[in-house]
C-alpha cells in the first residue's frame, strides 16, 4: 500500500494501525533551528484525543508523543523528525464478531476488494486513529510557522451538526474553546448538547461541517494551475477520514451568486489593498490575497452504529450487522483539530515553497 505521504517541501508520512502497538509520522523538510519539544506537540494532541467527554468515543488513549529523531538540544536539526504515539487501550475483541462481515459505510469492503486483506480491528489503516499522527505532524508545522510566519493563526470550529447551524450573528471566537463541540456560538453549543445526547443514547450518529480560518497569511502563497493553495488545502481536507466534501470561501454557494455580487471589490487602504468582502475565501487564482483564508469541509455520520444494517460476508452471504465497540456519535467534533493540523502542514509547505522560489513578493502596489 503506497501513498502514505503528502506535501511538497514539508513532507509528512504517517504509519501504523488502529490496534497495532503504535502509530506515528515521519516529518521531512522542517527547517533547522525551530524550537521543538514533545510538549509543543502534545498540546495539540490533547485537543484531539478520545474520551474527553461523553460526546466522543470512550477509548482511553493518552496519545503521548515521543520524538525519536530530528531534534537536538530542543531545536530541529533539519533532518527527518520521527514521531511515535503508542496505542495503550486497544480492545480488538470488540471487533471479533465482524471479522467476516463488511461494515456498511466503512472501507472494509473496498480494502478487501483491492488488497485481498483487511484488518477488521477497528479498520486498521483506514481508522480515524491514524489522524493522531497527522495532528502530531501539525504540531511540528505550527512550531515552524511560529518562526517563519509569526502573525499567522489557524482556528477550526464546527458550524453545523446535522441540520443544526450556528447563528453567524452570535459568532464569538472566545467561545470556541469553551464547549466540547468547538462551536463559536454559546447558544448553539447548548442546543447541540441536548440534540447529540439524544442521538448518542439511541445508538445513532450524525454528520457535521467544520470551518477553518487562517488569519494573518501573507499575500502571494500558492501558484497557478497545479500548485494552487486552495487545491492543496482541499486535497488535505478530503484526505481526512469521513470527509465527503470541501469548499473554499463561499464554495458551492457561489453558484447562486451573480458576478456583481460575487466580486470582492478592491480599494486602496493605508497599508495596501482592501477588499469589500471575501467571497473568494482569501485565495484568487490559487494564490493568497492576504485576507482570511476560509476552508470548510463536511463529515459524514459515523457508520458504526447500534442499529442493525444489512450487509454481506466475504463469502458473499447476505446477513445483518450491529457494530459494537467505542465510537464517536459525531466524528466532526474530533475532526476540528485534525483539520487544523492539515491546514498547518499545507500552510507551512507553501510558506517554504514561496520562500524558496520568490523570497519576497515582487509586485508592488502604490
Amino acid at each position: 500500500m503506497s501513498f502514505n505521504s503528502f506535501g511538497h517541501l514539508f513532507r509528512v508520512t504517517t504509519w501504523g494501525e488502529s490496534h497495532g502497538p503504535a502509530l506515528g509520522a515521519t516529518v521531512d523538510g522542517c527547517p533547522p533551528g525551530v524550537p521543538l519539544t514533545p510538549e509543543d506537540i502534545q498540546v495539540w494532541l490533547d485537543r484531539r484525543k478520545p474520551g474527553q467527554s461523553k460526546y466522543t468515543t470512550q477509548r482511553r488513549e493518552a496519545d503521548e508523543v515521543e520524538i525519536l529523531s530530528g531534534v537536538f538540544e530542543g531545536e530541529t536539526t533539519g533532518t527527518p523528525i520521527q514521531l511515535m504515539i503508542r496505542n495503550t487501550d486497544q480492545r480488538s475483541k470488540d471487533y471479533s464478531e465482524i471479522a467476516e462481515k463488511f461494515r456498511p459505510g466503512h472501507a472494509d469492503i473496498t480494502y478487501w476488494q483491492k488488497y485481498g486483506i483487511r484488518d477488521y480491528r477497528g479498520g486498521g489503516r483506514s481508522s480515524a486513529r491514524e489522524t493522531a499522527a497527522r495532528v502530531a505532524a501539525g504540531g511540528v508545522a505550527r512550531a515552524a510557522l511560529a518562526q517563519l510566519a509569526p502573525g499567522m493563526s489557524i482556528t477550526g470550529y464546527m458550524v453545523q451538526m446535522g441540520d443544526h447551524h450556528i447563528d453567524r450573528a452570535r459568532f464569538d471566537w472566545d467561545q470556541i474553546d469553551q464547549n466540547p463541540f468547538w462551536v463559536p456560538d454559546a447558544q448553539a453549543a447548548e442546543d447541540w448538547a441536548t440534540y447529540l445526547d439524544g442521538l448518542r443514547k439511541s445508538g445513532e450518529s450524525v454528520g457535521a461541517a467544520i470551518e477553518m480560518t487562517v488569519r494573518g497569511a501573507p499575500a502571494g502563497l500558492g501558484a497557478p494551475i497545479y500548485a494552487k493553495l486552495d487545491t492543496d488545502l482541499a486535497a488535505a481536507m478530503m484526505s481526512i477520514n469521513a470527509v465527503k466534501g470541501t469548499e473554499i470561501g463561499d464554495g458551492m454557494a457561489a453558484a447562486a451568486l451573480t458576478g456583481s455580487a460575487n466580486a470582492d471589490e478592491i480599494t486602496m487602504g493605508p497599508d495596501g489593498p482592501v477588499y469589500s468582502s471575501n467571497h473568494a475565501g482569501g485565495i484568487l487564482g490559487g494564490i493568497s490575497t492576504g485576507q482570511d483564508i476560509v476552508v470548510r469541509f463536511a463529515v459524514k455520520p459515523t457508520s458504526s452504529i447500534l442499529t442493525p444494517r444489512a450487509t454481506i460476508t466475504k463469502s458473499g452471504e447476505e446477513t445483518t450487522i450491529v457494530t459494537k465497540g467505542r465510537h464517536d456519535p459525531c466524528v466532526g467534533i474530533r475532526a476540528v483539530p485534525v483539520g487544523e493540523a492539515m491546514a498547518a502542514c499545507v500552510m507551512l509547505d507553501h510558506v517554504l515553497l514561496h520562500r524558496g522560489q520568490i523570497g519576497q513578493n515582487r509586485g508592488r502596489i502604490g
